[in-house]
C-alpha cells in the first residue's frame, strides 16, 4: 500500500526482524535512500536504509550493498537482515554509536582514517564484485587509453568522505556501501587526496597520507595523474548540473588544486 511516510509503509514488513518497535528516529544523512533511520525495538536497534523498489542505480546501489557486506570483515557494520517486498527493499544494520569523522590537517582522526583505508586495501576481491567494473571516470578521460589504467582488480570503495568515516571510540567504521566497484588501487587513495584537499590539507600534505597505503606506491604516476584530471572534469560536470551545491563547488577547488599540484593541465 503506498503511504506518503516511509515508516508506515516499512514497519509492517520488518516486524518479524524488529518486534514490537518503539521508536523509528530518522538520520541527518543518507541522501541516496527513501528512509535512514534508528529504528528502536524489542530486538533492536537497527540502522535502517530503505528505497521504493523500483528499477533504477539507486535501487541498484541497496542491492549491491546488500551484496558485499558479507565480505568487508570488520571495516563495516555488519548487515543483519533484509526485506525486500514488492514496493520496498529494507537493510537492518547494526548500529554504530560514533561521529563522523574530523579531515583536519590537526587531526587526530587521519590516523585512524587511513587505518581503515588500509584495512579496505588488503580486502581480497569477492566473487560478487568480478564483474562491478569501474567505469565512472571513462567519460571525462582524454581517450580509452586513459581509462584502461583504471581497470584493475582490488575492491574499491569509492564513496570515502568524512560522514562515511565513522569514528567510534579508536576505531574507523566504513559506512554506506553503496557503490563498490572492481577497479585500480590507487583510486581510493586518490579519492582521500581530493578530500583531504577540501578539508585544508595542501596537495603534498594530502599526498603523504596517501602514500602511507600500499596501493599508492604501486601506482604508476601518469595512472594517478589521469585520474586526477578525470576527477576534475568529473567535479566541473555535477557542480554546473547543480551550481547551488557548495560542496560540489569545494570538490572542484580540491580538484584544481591538485592537478596544479601535479602539473597536469586539464582542460
Amino acid at each position: 500500500m503506498e503511504t506518503d511516510l516511509p515508516e508506515d509503509a516499512i514497519l509492517p514488513l520488518i516486524r518479524e526482524h524488529t518486534g514490537p518497535v518503539t521508536e523509528v528516529r530518522r538520520t541527518a544523512r543518507g541522501f541516496s535512500s527513501d528512509l535512514t533511520a534508528i529504528v528502536d525495538c524489542a530486538k533492536g536497534p537497527y540502522f535502517v536504509k530503505a528505497m521504493r523498489n523500483r528499477p533504477g542505480g539507486r535501487r541498484k546501489s541497496l542491492i549491491r550493498e546488500r551484496q558485499i557486506n558479507a565480505s568487508l570483515g570488520h571495516i563495516a557494520p555488519p548487515l543483519l537482515w533484509d526485506v525486500e517486498a514488492e514496493d520496498w527493499l529494507v537493510l537492518g544494520f547494526e548500529v554504530v554509536d560514533g561521529r563522523s569523522a574530523d579531515f583536519a590537517p590537526d587531526s587526530p582522526d587521519m590516523r585512524l582514517v587511513v587505518d581503515a583505508l588500509a584495512q579496505i586495501g588488503r580486502l581480497p576481491l569477492p566473487e560478487i564484485a568480478h564483474d562491478w567494473t569501474e567505469t565512472r571516470w571513462d567519460r571525462f578521460t582524454a581517450d580509452s587509453a586513459e581509462a584502461e589504467l583504471f581497470r584493475g582488480d582490488s575492491l574499491l570503495y569509492t564513496d570515502i568522505n568524512p560522514s562515511n568515516m565513522f569514528v567510534e571510540g579508536r576505531r574507523v567504521w566504513a559506512v554506506d556501501w553503496s557503490w563498490p566497484t572492481r577497479g585500480a588501487g590507487f583510486i581510493d587513495p586518490a579519492l582521500l587526496v581530493v578530500q583531504l584537499i577540501a578539508a585544508g590539507h595542501t596537495p603534498a600534505s594530502a599526498e603523504k597520507w596517501a602514500a602511507q597505503l600500499p596501493a599508492w606506491h604501486k601506482a604508476d604516476p601518469g595512472a594517478v595523474n589521469a585520474f586526477a584530471a578525470a576527477n576534475l572534469r568529473m567535479s566541473r560536470a555535477f557542480a554546473e548540473r547543480k551550481p547551488d551545491e557548495d560542496w560540489l563547488k569545494a570538490m572542484v577547488e580540491a580538484g584544481r588544486s591538485w592537478t596544479d599540484h601535479r602539473g597536469v593541465t586539464v582542460e
